[in-house]
C-alpha cells in the first residue's frame, strides 16, 4: 500500500489540508454524474453493475464469478464487460477467452472467462464493450466488473462492494481519502455487500446507515492447484511437507485478505505483496527474497498470468465465495423480473 493510502486508513491528521481539494473533487464528480447518466430502459437486456466507491480492491471479481455461476445454474446466460485493467491493446473492444493473453485483456477478465465459461468483453469504454457483447453474443443479462462511476453506462441494478476490514478509511473523497464518491452514494445502490470482517455493531463508531442492511460475504479456501502439473489437493490436505515454509505471493488490491486465508494452514507463512495487477517475473521474486526451493502459493488472479517453469512448487489457491442464500434468491428473482420487463 502506498504512503498516501496508508495515511487514508490511519486517518492521518495532515490529510485535512487536502479537504478543499476533496470538496472540489466531490463537486466535479456530482456534476459529471448528472451530465452522463443515461436511461437504462433503452437497453434490451438488464445491466448489473458490481463496483465500489473506494479505490483499491474490495473483492468485486469473485462476486462477479459467483453471481455468474448462480445465474447459469438457473438457466440465465450472463455476459461480462470490464475495463480490462492491467491489459494493453492497440484496438478495442476485445473478446476474452481462456486463450487470451492476460497482458492484453487483463488478468481479471481472463480469469472470469476461463473459470465461468461465459462471454467476456473488455474495453476502457464500457458502453462500447456493452454494445459489442450484445451484438456478438446471445446473453440474458450483463454484469459489469466495476463501472459504478462510469455513468454513461446504463444500469438496472447496482451492487456496491465494501472491504469489511478497511471500510472507508477517513471517509473523505479523493485525494484526502480513499472514496471515489461520498458515502451517501451507498444509499442509492440496490445492494451493499461487505466482503470479509463483519461490521461490529458494538463498535464505538456508529455504523454508517448504508451498512445496516448490508449483505455479508466470506471467502473460504477450497483447493490448491499446482501450476505446472495441474495436480489439485483439498486445502485441508495441503501437499507440503512439515517443516516447509509457505511463501504467499500476491499482486492484488488487498493482499492481506489472501494472506489471512493461508494462516489456517499448519505451516509458517512468509508474505510477499506486489502492486495490484503486476505480472510477477522470476527476477521480481528473487529481488523480493522469495526462495524458489520453498513452496509458493498465490491467488487464482495471479496464477492466470504466472510464467510457467519458474519452479515446480508453485500453487494457486482457489476460494469459494460464501453469500447468503436469501440474497442469492432475491438477486435471481430481481434479474428474472428485469428480463421480463425488457421483453415487454
Amino acid at each position: 500500500m502506498s504512503r498516501l493510502a496508508n495515511a487514508w486508513y490511519q486517518r492521518a491528521a495532515w490529510l485535512y489540508l487536502l479537504w478543499p481539494v476533496a470538496m472540489l473533487f466531490r463537486g466535479l464528480s456530482f456534476c459529471r454524474r448528472k451530465l452522463q447518466e443515461t436511461d437504462a430502459a433503452a437497453n434490451k437486456v438488464p445491466v448489473v453493475i458490481v463496483g465500489n466507491i473506494s479505490v483499491g480492491g474490495t473483492g468485486k471479481t469473485p462476486i462477479i464469478m459467483a453471481l455468474s455461476n448462480h445465474l447459469k445454474h438457473h438457466g440465465i446466460m450472463p455476459g461480462v464487460i470490464s475495463r480490462g485493467y492491467g491489459g494493453k491493446s492497440n484496438s478495442y473492444p476485445l473478446a476474452v477467452t481462456a486463450q487470451s493473453d492476460s497482458d492484453v485483456v487483463g488478468d481479471e477478465p481472463k480469469l472470469i472467462a476461463t473459470t465461468c465459461d461465459i462471454p467476456v468483453v473488455v474495453d476502457p469504454d464500457r458502453c462500447r464493450a456493452l454494445n459489442h457483447l450484445l451484438t456478438h453474443h446471445n446473453v440474458d443479462v450483463v454484469l459489469s466488473d466495476d463501472g459504478l462511476q462510469h455513468y454513461r453506462l446504463p444500469r438496472d441494478y447496482e451492487i456496491a462492494v465494501v472491504d469489511g476490514k478497511r471500510l472507508f478509511g477517513n471517509a473523505m473523497t479523493l485525494p484526502a481519502g480513499p472514496l471515489r464518491e461520498p458515502l451517501s452514494r451507498l444509499r442509492t445502490v440496490n445492494c451493499v455487500i461487505v466482503n470479509g470482517a463483519q461490521v461490529d455493531e458494538n463498535a464505538e463508531a456508529p455504523i454508517h446507515p448504508a451498512l445496516a442492511k448490508a449483505v455479508h460475504m466470506g471467502l473460504s479456501p477450497s483447493q490448491l492447484r499446482n501450476l505446472d502439473s495441474c495436480e489439485t489437493r483439498a486445502f485441508a490436505g495441503a501437499p507440503f511437507q512439515m517443516g516447509k515454509r509457505i511463501q504467499a505471493v500476491a499482486a492484488i488490491g488487498n493482499p492481506q485478505r489472501f494472506f489471512d486465508l493461508l494462516e489456517k494452514l499448519p505451516y509458517p507463512i512468509e508474505s510477499f505483496a506486489f502492486p495490484d495487477h503486476q505480472k510477477i517475473s522470476k527476477d521480481d521474486l528473487q529481488k523480493a527474497g522469495v526462495d524458489l526451493s520453498q513452496p509458493i502459493v498465490m491467488t487464482d488472479k495471479d496464477a492466470i498470468k504466472w510464467p510457467r517453469g519458474i519452479t515446480g512448487n508453485c500453487w494457486a489457491l482457489s476460494v469459494d465465495v460464501k453469500l447468503p442464500k436469501e440474497f442469492l434468491q432475491n438477486f435471481l428473482e430481481q434479474v428474472q423480473s428485469l428480463i421480463q420487463q425488457k421483453k415487454h
